[in-house]
């Protein structure tokens, strides 16, 4: 495992090397689409109550909202019925121990989990990660749910609008695919490299750590992360099969994720879609994207109109910096047509908003030809490129 994937460390480095990549063959049947966050939410507590083995959940947080509770309670539930079953939960370390952004102080979702382990015994751990020191440095940006053998994929958090436990929703992309290589390799980084690190602690169980006690593992966490890479064993692709090859990246520089992510837009022949809630792109990414243009290949971009960011702000509301956003992102794109003005007068450059109500749109990825697909919780923006780490999975 360790010199396939070192050839292709090697060939990333010298260019495109996408039909070389080392990947998992999986029976086409065994990777579905989910319909919407409904369905999602409808999965996930089915796979969680039929568990038998394992049931390994990273998200950037799990909130202390009826949705978050619900999937806690399950999870007790599970392991009260089947009390083999092992179950983590890994979140953001700062993110779990903070309030909403623009709300009043509060300690953060690790009250929910302490007050739920104390109620209910242990049996379900939930780990904090630091990506960085601080939040605004770096989070984990992580996703994937892994139940026995079942990966769960979406770049969505586990709270109310996510789950769409009430009215409103947040959209994003869930695919569920059924394969045992695929689901230990997720596990296998989650329970060995990430679970056993010593930056990486309880939240629901005894004392937390101070972020500054924890400066110096911090550190050496990050660089262990940024050398770091999914293991699997490379399988041949057979009629009826597609390959899939999980991808961990974090930081600016080795990082397979992006690589990849570059890679993909560069190998496009003829159709690109590109999938983001928020338009600013890493400068590599946008001279890809302006070098397709410019050779004719087809560009459909699909965003989340300004009023369908989890950031936008109505104008009844009072004025927040980070209300900005939306509108800086706006100002992006404007410049980006612009640009691209002939592109689109033809037909050739096409960019889609979504809206729907008050509802939000959070969906990312790349779709290249008709040979690959690039799930992925990244936004494809500086910080996910730089700050965050990050994963994805490739299908070819």
């Amino acid at each position: 495992m360790a010199s396939a994937w070192q050839r292709w460390r090697n060939r990333a480095k010298g260019g495109p090397g996408l039909k070389s990549l080392p990947a998992i063959a999986v029976p086409a049947n065994d990777v579905a689409t989910l319909n919407g966050p409904t369905d999602f939410r409808e999965t996930l507590l089915t796979l969680i109550a039929e568990a038998r083995q394992r049931i390994f959940i990273v998200a950037l947080y799990l909130q202390d909202d009826e949705a978050g509770r619900e999937v806690l309670a399950a999870l007790y539930a599970a392991k009260k019925a089947q009390p083999q079953l092992e179950i983590a939960v890994f979140v953001d370390w700062h993110r779990a121990q903070r309030g909403l952004i623009g709300k009043t102080s509060s300690p953060g979702n690790v009250a929910l989990y302490k007050t739920m382990a104390e109620r209910l015994g242990p049996g379900v751990a939930i780990y904090g990660v630091p990506i960085q020191r601080r939040e605004l440095m770096g989070v984990l940006h992580l996703k994937g749910l892994i139940i026995d053998a079942c990966v769960l994929y979406t770049g969505a958090s586990l709270n109310d609008v996510y789950l769409q436990r009430h009215q409103r929703y947040r959209l994003d992309r869930y695919h569920l695919i059924r394969n045992q290589q695929l689901a230990d390799s997720l596990a296998g980084f989650l329970s060995q490299t990430m679970r056993n690190d010593p930056a990486v602690h309880l939240l629901n169980n005894g004392a937390i750590p101070t972020a500054v006690s924890l400066r110096n593992a911090i550190i050496k966490f990050r660089r262990l992360l940024s050398k770091t890479h999914y293991l699997f064993a490379e399988q041949s692709i057979m009629p009826g099969d597609v390959g899939i090859t999980p991808l961990l990246g974090v930081g600016a520089r080795g990082n397979e994720l992006n690589a990849v992510l570059l890679q993909l837009i560069l190998h496009t022949k003829h159709r690109l879609v590109l999938f983001t809630p928020y338009f600013n792109l890493p400068g590599l990414l946008r001279k890809a994207v302006d070098k397709k243009i410019k050779a004719g290949c087809q560009i459909n971009i699909i965003l989340g109109d300004k009023t369908a960011s989890d950031f936008y702000l109505p104008p009844t509301e009072p004025f927040k910096t980070i209300g900005a956003l939306p509108y800086l992102y706006e100002a992006n794109l404007r410049r980006f047509c612009k640009t691209h003005q002939k592109a689109i007068d033809s037909g050739q450059l096409n960019v889609y908003f979504w809206r729907h109500a008050d509802n939000t749109f959070h969906l990312k990825g790349l779709l290249i030809d008709e040979d690959y697909a690039l799930l992925t919780g990244n936004n494809l923006n500086p910080r996910a490129w730089r700050l965050d780490l990050e994963n994805g999975l490739l299908i070819q």
